[in-house]
């Protein structure tokens, strides 16, 4: 999971990262001294977790929360203060957590297990992409509707990659095979990615993907996925498979031979 600490006292952030340095489930931490530096980084990069403080100058903890569930739905806010009359306030943004300073690692550790538990369970329960056959992505029952074709293509590129992370020329001589990689097309893949992203977020899935330093990879932990099944020799979906894989897209042959070699081996 990917986390950030927002206190205006840098000691304060220091031991909150340190502490979450110490944790398995998280995979990165980041650290602000401010409102307007968190939000920025938002607006950019995703955070499955954000550990608040309440009592800061300019914008405060209630605030900034209210404004990052704005960004990002699915994002769990946790509360980090010394004041406890702040409690009542503070979950009015429905945050998933309240816990008081100087905080144990014991407790910390309790809350982020809890919900990276349940994110994991919801997450597998509500958002399934179907590689079998065509490429889709549903969230519950409602398949997610794709502005651009070619941002859908993306993300069904990141999905067989399995996690893997890709960057931005790579992802584009896949899928536009013989075309140059200019700085025109450069800008036209970022609009891609973009939409992308909005799609993603407008759905509440945007938590399936993430961008760091320019590579791209999706979240297998935050999906289902038919393909990831059948790899991980899932027999009912083994037994699904008709031997079609993302049939809209010749990038995906391959895969899609492996996935019948792998059938005639069983």
């Amino acid at each position: 999971m990917n986390v950030i600490c927002v206190d205006d006292e840098p000691l304060a952030v220091e031991y909150t990262l340190k502490q979450c340095g110490q944790l398995p489930e998280i995979d990165r931490a980041e650290g602000f001294t401010d409102a307007e530096s968190a939000l920025t980084y938002l607006r950019e990069h995703s955070a499955d977790i954000v550990l608040l403080d309440i009592n800061m100058p300019d914008i405060d903890g209630i605030t900034l929360a209210a404004q990052i569930k704005q960004l990002h739905p699915q994002t769990a806010i946790l509360f980090l203060t010394a004041y406890k009359q702040y409690a009542f306030d503070a979950y009015a943004v429905h945050p998933a957590g309240y816990l008081l300073k100087p905080v144990s690692l014991e407790k910390l550790a309790e809350e982020v297990a809890y919900i990276h538990g349940a994110r994991h369970s919801a997450a597998l329960s509500h958002i399934h992409v179907k590689t079998f056959g065509y490429f889709d992505v549903y969230v519950g029952d409602k398949p997610i509707s794709f502005r651009l074709a070619k941002s859908k293509e993306i993300l069904a590129y990141l999905v067989d990659k399995q996690g893997n992370g890709v960057t931005r020329p790579d992802l584009f001589a896949a899928i536009w095979e013989e075309q140059f990689y200019d700085r025109r097309m450069q800008k036209q893949l970022d609009v891609y990615i973009r939409s992308l992203r909005d799609t993603l977020r407008e759905y509440g899935a945007e938590q399936i993907m993430e961008i760091e330093k320019g590579v791209l990879r999706v979240k297998p932990d935050t999906f289902s996925c038919d393909a990831y099944l059948f790899f991980s020799g899932d027999a009912d979906t083994i037994n699904a498979y008709r031997g079609e894989y993302m049939s809209s897209y010749s990038w995906a042959s391959m895969t899609e031979g492996i996935l019948s070699w792998r059938i005639h081996q069983t």
